[in-house]
Parts: C-alpha cells; structure tokens; sequence
C-alpha cells in the first residue's frame, strides 16, 4: 500500500450513473475520509471504504489522506476539507481528547463528522460527533481473554504471568485490556500482568517485546492489544528462542498475523473486527448522516469475530488472498 500524499493527490471514488430519475438521493456526494495509517486494518479500512463508494450507485468523491497517528497532521487535513465542501467526514481520531478541536471545527461548520474505531471522549462525541461505527473494544478484550483462559486452563498453568503491548495512547486500547484482564482472572485469578508498554508500531513492539523478555524471564504470554503489537510479540518470541515457552493473543488479523496463526505453536488465539467491513459501515453512516438520517445513539456497532486455531488462520488466509484485512 503506497502513502496516500497530499489533498491535491489524494482523490479517489467511483461514478456510477443511474437510469432513474434524479432524487434526493441521486445527488452527487464529496466525503473526507482520514487514516491513522496506511497499511493493515486501516489499509482494509480504505478499501471498505473506496468499495462503499463504488457501489452508491452515484457520484461519490472520496479525498482521503494518512494522518500517520500526529494530531496535528490530522487537523490540518480536517480544515482542508472544510474548504474544499465536503458534506461529511469519516475518522478515526488519533487522540480521545486532542483531536476534538478540529472535529469541533468541522461540526460548527454544518458538516456531519463519522468515527470509526477510535472517537471522541464520551461528552465531546455527543456534541461533536454524528455516528461512530464501531466493534466494542470491552467485548474484544473480553473474548480474547475467555480464550487465553481457556488456553492456560488447558495447560493447567494457575499463576501465568502476562506481558502487554499496547496502544493506551487511544481509549479503546485502555478499554480492550480491561476486557481482557476481566475476562482471564474470572476463570484464572492467579493470573498477573507483570509489565505493560507501548508497543503498537511493529519495529518498536519488537524491541520492546525483546527487552521485556530479557528483564522478566517468567512471562508465560503476551497480550497484543493491536496488530502491530501482537506480531511484534510473537516475532520477539522466535528471536529470543522462547518458542514452546512464551505464546501470545492479540488483536487485528493481518496476512502475517494469520501466517503465524496457522503455524500454531506462537500466536493462540486473535480477535478481529474486519478493516473492509468497519469501512464500509462508516461510509454507510456518512452517507445517511447526508441525507438527515444519522443514528439516534451514534454508536453503530460492528461484530467481532475470533480466531483461535490453526485451521483459522488458514481460513482467513484462503478468504483474504489480496492479503487486505
């Protein structure tokens, strides 16, 4: 997935033209949509998105960008999309509490402002944001934990030590290891969490895993809260020769992440809520918030799925086979 560039380079949709007659909703429609990274769940995120736009059976703009998780890169593209008249736009904000300047600026100027997997802190979405298409990140911790229970159960292992890499700089993540911890300590108490850093960016997970290891030998696991984290666990896993000893959970399916599912003797289980899937759900929402239909909770949920054996992995490897989550 190449970098998304600048405003002017950065358009893409589809036109389809209809044989009915014009109608409210025949209208053509221009939507921004920003990305706090380009590949991964937020590359499946795009093509949900670029898919949802192909098929509204009209002319719908797309200008899109990479934010690269830096608040201010996301603010400024926000004011360049309220100049160029977009009707909505389509966010996953990179900061609960840092991002809500700008999606306030968007607000005030009439234009509707959809998230998707991470949004507003609770009082600001209310006033700020129109519908937030969403998987619940309690329940997705809350799954992946019942699984790494039932793993250290079947191990017979009463007292596992967890690592965790995380990505607590957004409140999903926060909200996802709470699901977890909850989860892994009704059916195993002696459960502990002995360390917990950030590590969302691969190379940086890595390392951190690495070291982790090296400085706390007893971990048994590692809870990966997102896609980077947990393949950069299970790959600190292989290089430090723990393979058989230290296994992991985590989150985001990607190709890589389903290779080492499928292989079965790292990664365990992975909860996953599908990047094209959650794309497409925003735009829907986007284009009903348009057209004065926005949803009276604004939250919008989307359906968390779990993978949790070999056969899985290979599933999800057959079914994704443009390696696009």
């Amino acid at each position: 997935m190449t970098s998304f560039g600048r405003l002017t380079l950065a358009l893409a949709g589809a036109t389809l033209m209809c044989a009915a007659p014009a109608s409210a909703q025949d209208k053509d429609i221009k939507v921004g949509a920003i990305y706090m990274d380009a590949q991964g769940f937020y590359a499946g995120v795009r093509k949900g998105i670029q898919t949802a736009a192909d098929d509204a059976g009209r002319k719908l703009e797309v200008i899109e960008t990479n934010a690269q998780g830096d608040v201010s890169k996301e603010s400024s593209f926000i004011d360049s999309l309220i100049s160029s008249g977009v009707q909505a736009i389509i966010v996953s904000p990179v900061s609960a509490d840092g991002s809500y300047r700008a999606i306030r600026r968007a607000h005030d100027a009439g234009i509707p402002v959809v998230c998707y997997n991470t949004c507003l802190n609770d009082a600001d979405m209310k006033e700020y944001v129109s519908a937030y298409a969403v998987g619940d990140p309690y329940d997705f911790g809350h799954k992946l934990g019942d699984k790494a229970a039932d793993y250290f159960i079947a191990a017979n292992m009463t007292a596992p030590k967890i690592a965790v890499l995380n990505c607590e700089f957004v409140e999903v993540c926060v909200t996802r290891r709470k699901g977890f911890e909850e989860a892994l300590k009704a059916k195993v108490p002696g459960a502990e969490i002995v360390a917990n850093q950030e590590g969302a960016i691969l190379d940086k997970a890595v390392s951190v895993a690495s070291t982790m290891l090296s400085s706390n030998p007893e971990i048994d696991a590692f809870f990966g809260e997102a896609g980077g984290a947990t393949l950069g666990a299970a790959r600190a896993v292989r290089s430090q020769n723990r393979v058989g000893k230290v296994v992991v959970f985590g989150g985001d399916m990607t190709t890589e992440i389903a290779q080492e599912l499928a292989q079965f003797d790292v990664i365990k289980a992975v909860v996953d809520i599908s990047g094209q899937g959650l794309g497409k759900l925003a735009m829907a929402q986007a284009v009903k918030t348009i057209e004065g239909d926005a949803p009276a909770d604004i939250k919008v949920p989307y359906e968390i799925d779990v993978y949790a054996s070999a056969e899985d992995g290979k599933a999800w490897l057959e079914a994704h086979k443009d390696g696009i989550p």
